[in-house]
C-alpha cells in the first residue's frame, strides 16, 4: 500500500503523479474555454448515448443531444447499431426531434427526404432535378463511430479514437461481475442547472464533502478516510471504494453503541440481529456478506454468485473521463452525468439514471426517490429547484452547485487549494487542459 499521507489511501500502482497546475475560475465561467471544450474535448471522447434495450427492432432509434450537437443511434437489420449525426445532408435540418422512436425510414420533415436505416438516401423529391443526377442510393447520412458495452450504447465523433473497450480500461473488467447487461433502467431524470458541468465532476472526484453534504449516509456508508480507497488510471478514469453496510468511523458513538438506523433494518432484512452487534457495529458488514452468500440466490439475486465479497456490500464509484459516473452497489447502478449547456458556460444539464437487476417476483424497488416500478422508466426533465427531486443524495450535491458557481465569479477566488484526497480533481483538470489546449 502506497500511503501518501497519514490518512489518504491510494491503491498501489494507481496513484498517478500530478503536475500541480493551477485550477482557476476561467474554466468554469469563460466562453473562450467553453469554445475550446467544444472544439477539442467533446468530439474526441466516448459518450453514453442510450441503452441497447431501447432498440428492439430494425429502425428503432435513440437520440442524444450534447451541447449543440445531436446524434441518433439506429438498430440495423442484422441487429447491429449505427450512429449518425442528426442532420439532413440536403439543407441541414435536424432529422429526429424525439428521444426514442422507430420507423422503416428516417424522414426529414422539411422536404420529405427519406433515408434507410443504414443512412442511405432512398427517396428525394424531384430526383431528376439535381445537376449531378439522382442522389438516391449515393448520398448518405454522416456516420459516427458506435460501439456497445454491457447494456449501453456509446458513440465517439473521432474516427481515430481508441476502441470503446480500450478507452474504458480497467473499469470494464472491474465491473464485469455485476452482470449489468441484464439490468433495467427504472429511473431516468434530468434537469437544467445553473452551474458549469465541471462543478459536479469535481464533486464526484472526491469524498471530502460527504460528512457535510450527505450526513445521512454516515450510518450505513463508512466515509472514514482511512477506510476509503482511491485509484487513478492511465486511461484518465478513476474510482473510489467506500465500505458499505458499515457506519462511519468518524463517529465513535456508531462503533461503541447500538447499530444505527437504517443499518439495523438492513441487517434484519438479511436475518442478522443488530442487537448481537452492539458495541461492534463494524462487524455487521461481514455478517451481511455471509448472509447474502447464503440467502441471496434463493431471493432471486442470481448476480451475487459472480460478485466478490467487496462488491456484495461496498460502493464502487467509477468516474469516466470526462463527465460520466457509475456508482455501483450490488442491487443498484446509478448513472450520474453532467453535460454542457449549448451556449452558456455557467449552465449545464444533469442526468440521473438508476439501473437495477431483474429479480423474479419483484415488481418494485426502493430507489433514491422512493419506491418505483421494476420496469422501464420514461424520461422526466425539469429545471433544478422547481420542486422535482432527482434523488435526495443528488439533490444535496446539486444544492451546492449554484452557490459555488456564484463564488467562482468572485475576484477573491484565486484558484483551488486541494487536499491530498482530492488529487483526482487535480488530475482531472490537468487532463482536461491537455485536451482543451490540444496537447494530446
Amino acid at each position: 500500500m502506497n500511503v501518501q499521507s497519514t490518512v489518504s489511501r491510494y491503491s498501489e500502482g494507481f496513484d498517478l503523479p500530478v503536475r500541480g497546475d493551477a485550477i482557476t475560475a476561467d474554466r468554469y465561467v469563460s466562453r473562450d474555454y467553453m469554445d475550446l471544450e467544444n472544439k477539442n474535448l467533446w468530439p474526441r471522447v466516448w459518450h453514453l448515448g442510450g441503452m441497447i434495450a431501447e432498440l428492439e427492432e430494425e429502425g428503432d432509434f435513440v437520440r442524444h443531444n450534447l451541447g449543440k450537437e445531436s446524434v441518433i443511434m439506429v438498430k440495423q437489420a442484422d441487429g447491429s447499431i449505427k450512429a449518425f449525426y442528426n442532420t439532413c445532408p440536403h439543407r441541414g435540418n435536424r432529422l429526429v426531434i424525439g428521444e426514442v422512436g422507430g420507423a422503416d425510414r428516417i424522414t426529414c420533415a422539411y422536404h420529405n427526404w427519406q433515408f434507410a436505416t443504414d443512412g442511405t438516401l432512398v427517396k428525394a423529391q424531384d430526383p431528376d432535378d439535381f445537376p449531378n443526377g439522382d442522389p438516391c442510393g449515393k448520398l448518405k447520412l454522416s456516420e459516427v463511430r458506435c460501439e456497445t458495452w454491457g447494456p449501453f450504447i456509446f458513440y465517439n465523433m473521432d474516427p481515430n479514437a481508441k476502441p470503446l473497450i480500450e478507452w474504458m480500461e480497467p473499469l470494464a473488467d472491474r465491473l464485469k461481475g455485476y452482470g449489468l447487461e441484464d439490468w433495467v433502467r427504472v429511473v431516468y431524470m434530468s434537469a437544467d442547472c445553473e452551474f458549469n458541468w465541471k462543478i459536479i465532476r469535481d464533486n464526484f472526484n472526491e469524498s471530502y464533502h460527504l460528512p457535510t453534504i450527505h450526513p445521512e449516509l454516515a450510518t450505513f456508508i463508512n466515509d472514514g478516510l482511512p477506510d476509503t480507497l482511491f485509484e487513478m488510471y492511465p486511461s484518465g478514469h478513476n474510482s473510489m471504494w467506500m465500505k458499505g453496510h458499515q457506519a462511519t468511523t468518524r463517529n465513535e458513538a456508531f462503533q461503541t453503541g447500538d447499530v444505527p438506523a437504517p443499518l439495523d433494518d438492513v441487517a434484519r432484512a438479511w436475518g442478522v440481529d443488530p442487537a448481537d452487534y452492539k458495541g461492534r457495529t463494524g462487524d455487521v458488514r461481514q455478517a451481511i456478506i455471509e448472509a447474502k452468500r447464503r440467502l441471496g440466490p434463493g431471493r432471486g439475486y442470481k448476480n451475487y454468485e459472480n460478485m466478490t465479497d467487496q462488491q456484495l456490500v461496498d460502493y464502487f464509484h467509477c468516474t469516466f473521463f470526462p463527465n460520466l459516473t457509475l456508482t455501483m452497489s450490488p442491487e443498484q447502478c446509478q448513472i450520474l452525468r453532467t453535460e454542457p449547456h449549448p451556449t452558456d458556460p455557467e449552465k449545464c444539464v444533469f442526468q440521473h439514471w438508476i439501473l437495477v437487476p431483474r429479480v423474479e417476483g419483484m415488481t418494485e424497488v426502493e430507489g433514491p426517490i422512493g419506491k418505483v416500478p421494476l420496469d422501464w422508466a420514461e424520461h422526466r426533465h425539469s429545471v433544478y429547484g422547481d420542486g422535482q427531486s432527482l434523488g435526495f443524495v443528488a439533490d444535496q450535491d446539486l444544492s451546492i452547485g449554484t452557490t459555488q458557481q456564484q463564488g467562482l465569479n468572485s475576484r477573491g477566488f484565486k484558484g483551488c487549494h486541494l487536499t491530498n484526497q482530492e488529487k483526482r480533481i487535480q488530475r482531472f483538470h490537468e487532463l482536461l487542459d491537455d485536451y482543451v489546449y490540444d496537447r494530446i
